[in-house]
């Protein structure tokens, strides 16, 4: 079970830096899954989105691009992302816990989640609570770190545990939230597990696609 408090604290804390980071420690790469997320999610052709745990709005900014058609929402329980989401252009933002969302049945035709559902309080229910506010068919996609198998473990892993925190403390000065997502990641469900978590939920015609050798992972799943 994941400490929500602790969760919201640490991105408050790093909220500033928090963009810089991700690009530094990815080496950009993670700009280009973000891009093919949105790739997937145009192909749906929704009529409105929501991105949850949307932080500074990173997923949401490059789909308010380049899915201009739909009507894209942004929500996270952390008000100091949100606020530089707005800044950085994001239309609409609500703050919301994504473990209950102050939302109707029904109420997107695709939900997406880059990098939160590995913090959420409960992986399980979470996944329900999303399930809730799709329309019947609606899509969801889940973007996140997973662990590669093979020869890159041993190293990534040593990246993960060794290198990336400490380069994290220097950019954003909390070098604790960071040690918080080595130890995330390792024990988040990956490939077929979280496959079957997304089916537990009440989710169809779930898949995954590995990125970058396994670092990350894209699942999909039908109301």
């Amino acid at each position: 079970m994941r400490n929500p408090e602790f969760v919201q604290k640490a991105f408050a804390s790093i909220a500033p830096r928090y963009v810089a980071a991700n690009h530094i420690l990815s080496m950009g790469i993670d700009m280009l899954w973000r891009r093919r997320v949105a790739r997937i999610v145009k192909t749906w052709r929704p009529k409105n989105i929501l991105d949850l745990a949307t932080g500074t709005g990173d997923l949401a900014l490059v789909m308010q691009k380049q899915i201009p058609e739909a009507e894209i929402t942004g929500a996270d329980f952390c008000r100091p992302m949100l606020d530089i989401a707005i800044q950085r252009g994001l239309k609409n933002v609500i703050q919301a816990d994504a473990m209950h969302l102050p939302l109707g049945d029904a109420s997107f035709e695709a939900l997406t989640v880059a990098f939160g559902l590995r913090n959420m309080a409960d992986w399980l229910e979470a996944l329900r609570e999303m399930k809730r506010v799709l329309v019947p068919s609606g899509r969801l996609l889940v973007l996140d770190f997973s662990m590669p198998e093979g020869f890159l473990l041993c190293p990534y892993r040593w990246y993960l545990h060794q290198i990336l925190p400490r380069i994290a403390g220097w950019v954003t000065g909390q070098k604790g939230a960071y040690d918080y997502l080595a130890q995330s990641i390792e024990e988040f469900p990956r490939g077929a597990s979280m496959c079957r978590l997304i089916e537990q939920a009440g989710f169809s015609h779930v898949s995954v696609e590995k990125l970058s050798g396994g670092i990350a992972s894209i699942y999909q799943g039908q109301v």
